[in-house]
């Protein structure tokens, strides 16, 4: 089967197309004939050699992927061979074949093609476990969400209009994302690089701030990030594009009751993704399947070309996801 590979670790030249060997499936998992994979983040990192995948899971990059399975391990059950899917992997996607286990697998809703089911397993659960579960957004009057424009972000803004439509929305974004980024319907929208979001939330806010953050950036925001976090409010990191340390102010987050929370969905154990799958698919798959959400595609690159979508993605051009074209089915 044709895969990605990597000639050692570094820059997007070093993915090529290759042939190796077609995975089995082992028990309690599935073989899935890829349609179509995405890009995430991780997948960038992985790349340049500073996140390896989980001990015995692929090498090859990809965390999610949406196509048709084709085979099953012994004891699966519940799955059978042409069933439309999509799963978070650990690793695989950007394969003609991936294994994933049966319970990291969700039937794709008829009104989605598989392009777009390929851009949900990663981003939208990564939204969901953080801005709902962990960071209790139903309770939320106020929302800051960094990182405008990305496929998490994206996927959270969607999540946040859908469940808790009346909390305010907050966002910071590249300049040229900025209208986009309202559009999606965020009501106040910062650009980074010339605006300092705490000043302009604290002044929309009349000091209070916000109740909720999300944040992948990490060391660089987390400052503003308390300046901005109302008394109460929760901080919940996903990434550290901007540093991994930083000074914490104790006695800020003491006074105003704040708490931080830390988060990764991609070494978590196998058992606990399968219970956040099926909470995700008990109450969010009906919005899909109703045609309430749909992923937001900003381009749909051949597998082959793997490494110019890394570019892109690295340079910030997308706006979503940014989804590999792995077989030439039409996507239904």
């Amino acid at each position: 089967m044709r895969a990605i590979v990597l000639d050692g670790f570094g820059a997007a030249d070093r993915m090529r197309i290759d042939e190796i060997a077609r995975p089995e499936p082992g028990p309690g998992e599935v073989r899935v004939k890829v349609a179509a994979s995405s890009v995430n983040r991780p997948d960038l990192v992985q790349r340049a050699g500073h996140y390896a995948p989980p001990a015995g899971e692929s090498e090859i990059l990809g965390l999610e992927v949406a196509g048709v399975i084709d085979a099953v391990g012994d004891d699966v059950v519940d799955r059978a061979a042409g069933q439309r899917v999509f799963a978070l992997v650990a690793g695989g996607g950007y394969a003609e074949y991936t294994i994933a286990r049966s319970d990291h697998c969700v039937d794709v809703p008829e009104k989605l093609s598989l392009q777009e089911a390929a851009c949900i397993a990663e981003n939208y659960l990564t939204a969901w476990l953080n801005v709902f579960e962990l960071g209790r957004a139903e309770h939320a009057r106020s929302i800051l969400l960094h990182g405008g424009g990305g496929g998490v972000h994206t996927a959270a803004v969607q999540l946040c209009r859908c469940f808790v439509p009346g909390a305010e929305l907050y966002a910071t974004a590249a300049a040229a994302k900025l209208q986009r980024v309202r559009d999606l319907g965020v009501h106040h929208a910062f650009d980074y690089r010339e605006q300092n979001f705490a000043s302009e939330i604290r002044a929309l806010t009349d000091k209070r701030g916000v109740d909720l953050i999300l944040d992948h950036i990490g060391a660089k925001n987390l400052a503003d990030n308390q300046r901005t976090l109302a008394v109460g409010g929760r901080l919940v990191s996903i990434g550290i594009m901007g540093g991994g340390k930083a000074e914490l102010n104790i006695a800020t987050m003491m006074v105003k009751r704040q708490s931080m929370i830390g988060s990764v969905l991609r070494s978590r154990p196998p058992h606990e993704k399968a219970a956040l799958i099926a909470r995700f698919a008990e109450r969010v798959m009906p919005r899909f399947a109703s045609g309430e959400l749909r992923p937001i595609i900003s381009s749909i690159v051949p597998l082959a070309d793997a490494a110019d979508a890394h570019r892109a993605m690295e340079a910030g051009e997308h706006f979503g996801k940014i989804v590999l074209a792995v077989s030439d089915e039409s996507g239904r």
